[in-house]
């Protein structure tokens, strides 16, 4: 059933965001979508009260209660991020708004946004790490918690490993070849066209 609930919440939050964008952009109804993308972080709730009372029923700690906690902490720490990005190109695309500016692709710029990035992997990561030993307490039996705690294994290699990736570019700042330079001036000309809300998902 928690795995059924995955699928079921990730598929909600891209028919929530969708519906939410429709109203906003399409329909003209900007209260009525904001209304729908703030119901977005229900679904984590949920699927959280549905993995507790599952452990509260007597049910064993396996995978599945595991990648609960992974699921629900990846889309506390990257679902805004995502809805923020994919509305600034609704904006543009339905709403004949400015393009929204792309992320940085070279020097230190670049190095900041992965660095970013890689801070919203860490607090993902904690909050189910967090969850996980939640349960790990509640169950309080290492033999039958023994998956939850790989788990969090998992959670920490995920952090290490986008953390690596992370300090390449602040080591080795990537640098624009040729024909790029024209276009990372026309990036510069462009974020000073447009204002800052047009960063969407930065």
């Amino acid at each position: 059933m928690i795995v059924t609930l995955i699928v079921v919440c990730e598929v909600g939050f891209w028919v929530l965001l969708a519906a939410g964008l429709g109203l906003r952009y399409l329909a003209k109804m900007p209260r009525a979508g904001a209304a729908v993308l703030l119901c977005e972080p229900l679904l984590e709730v949920v699927l959280l009260v549905v993995t507790v009372l599952d452990l509260r029923a007597g049910a064993d700690p396996d995978w599945k209660h595991g990648l609960a906690a992974v699921y629900i902490g990846y889309t506390a720490a990257f679902g805004h991020y995502t809805v923020r990005w994919l509305d600034g190109h609704a904006r543009h695309r339905l709403a004949g708004g400015p393009p929204p500016v792309k992320p940085p692709r070279f020097g230190a710029a670049r190095a900041r946004h992965e660095v970013k990035l890689w801070l919203r992997t860490v607090a993902g990561a904690g909050l189910a790490a967090a969850l996980l030993q939640i349960g790990v307490r509640y169950v309080d039996d290492p033999e039958r918690t023994a998956s939850l705690t790989s788990w969090q294994g998992f959670a920490g290699r995920a952090v290490l490993i986008h953390g690596l990736i992370a300090l390449s570019y602040v080591l080795w700042p990537k640098k624009p070849k040729g024909g790029d330079e024209a276009n990372v001036s026309e990036a510069v000309a462009g974020a000073a066209v447009h204002p800052v809300e047009d960063r969407a998902g930065r």
